[in-house]
């Protein structure tokens, strides 16, 4: 009969170690929110141009949001589909988290930096979560017209003193007010609690968008007075951000975007065990005069 010795022989099976482990979540309180608007303030001073370059498509976006509104009656879809666009703001961040982690780590940021994010390993998982944001926005703008056509029907506003009476001087309007905010109130809840820090996770430690939603969804329920401050401290900024025409919210959406990459490093505990990254081959830089060959690389390897 065989004897097995402890000190040579090797088990028959071995479990697989799990090659990502699960996020620590840290209690965070009050004073760290303010640490974290601080830093996403330092970031965008030290990268403006980028960052306004990068979010200069909300003030365009609303312009023209604005004029389509009006032009085609129909008011009552204005402030659901501006404050609508904050459900999106996560995802659209995704250039401002890239330059806050490249600034954290010491390098000098760049927009080509910003753009460089759709290289990520987990830029499909990032796109999948954006694709549900994005499904919880129509379903939230839809829902915001039910709302109002249970209140006044389907007769629309000749135009925007006669919106602002009917919903600020009747009481259907009042009801208007409370139930749309409420409901509203619902959506933001639902995308602040799977979102909060999804995106700065997938792109930090490459998590699939199952385990960035779990594990944003632990971080709100560990931290349910910061994160509740938190969405609030969203929400004013875009607010304010949106009442001169939507032009603040070039500076309103970069700070909060670099911020949340920040707060993402308070909530999540670093990773003891993660592999360093290697790095991305630079761009091949081609003159411009190069231009209509660029479109057909393989003809520049293979042809003369």
């Amino acid at each position: 009969m065989a004897t097995q010795y402890s000190g040579n022989a090797a088990p028959l099976a071995r479990p697989a170690q799990d090659t990502t482990s699960t996020p620590v979540i840290r209690k965070i309180n009050l004073s760290d929110l303010r640490d974290a608007l601080r830093q996403g303030w330092e970031d965008f001073k030290a990268v403006p141009s980028h960052a306004i370059i990068l979010c200069v498509i909300y003030p365009v976006l609303g312009l023209v949001l604005a004029r389509l509104v009006l032009g085609y009656s129909v008011l009552p879809l204005l402030f659901p589909l501006a404050a609508g666009f904050a459900l999106l703001g996560p995802f659209a961040a995704l250039g401002l988290y890239e330059l806050s982690r490249r600034r954290e780590a010491g390098e000098e940021p760049s927009a080509w930096d910003a753009v460089d994010v759709i290289r990520s390993p987990s830029f499909g998982a990032m796109l999948g979560l954006g694709t549900l944001l994005l499904a919880l926005f129509v379903t939230w703008v839809a829902t915001a017209q039910a709302i109002y056509v249970a209140a006044f029907g389907y007769e629309a506003a000749a135009e925007m003193p006669d919106f602002l009476r009917r919903v600020l001087t009747t009481p259907q309007g009042w009801w208007l007010i409370i139930v749309g905010c409420g409901v509203g109130f619902l959506f933001a809840l639902v995308a602040l609690c799977i979102s909060v820090v999804s995106f700065p996770l997938m792109l930090d430690r490459h998590a699939g968008a199952g385990d960035a939603m779990v594990t944003s969804l632990r971080a709100v329920a560990l931290n349910p007075i910061p994160m509740a401050a938190w969405g609030l401290i969203v929400a004013v900024l875009l607010v304010a951000g949106s009442l001169p025409l939507f032009l603040g919210l070039a500076v309103a959406v970069p700070v909060l975007g670099h911020a949340t990459w920040h707060l993402y490093r308070k909530v999540v505990a670093p990773d003891p065990n993660q592999q360093p990254i290697p790095p991305r081959p630079p761009r091949e830089r081609r003159p411009a005069a190069d231009f209509p060959a660029n479109l057909f690389p393989w003809r520049r390897k293979g042809g003369p």
